[in-house]
């Protein structure tokens, strides 16, 4: 059994959290590989985002620690 998913839904099904805040939580604790696995796993993202994606990606700027990813430890918003 999943204690811990459970207990979380029913706290989303109380009003205690919301699912957004729990999406945001869950989205920056995973790395961008599980994000993208994760989308794929439940075809969210079509075959042209994936190329669209892939395109921005090559197009990226520099690192610096303001657009660093949230699981980053360089970056501002990590915690």
């Amino acid at each position: 059994m999943r204690k811990y998913t459970t207990k979380l839904i029913e706290m989303m099904d109380e009003g205690l959290i919301s699912a957004e805040a729990v999406a945001e939580m869950a989205l920056a604790y995973m790395s961008e590989d599980d994000v993208k696995d994760m989308c794929r796993a439940n075809d969210i993202l079509d075959e042209e985002d994936e190329d669209r994606i892939v395109e921005e990606e090559d197009e990226e700027e520099e690192w610096t620690p303001d657009n660093a990813d949230f699981n980053d430890p360089g970056s501002r918003h990590h915690y």
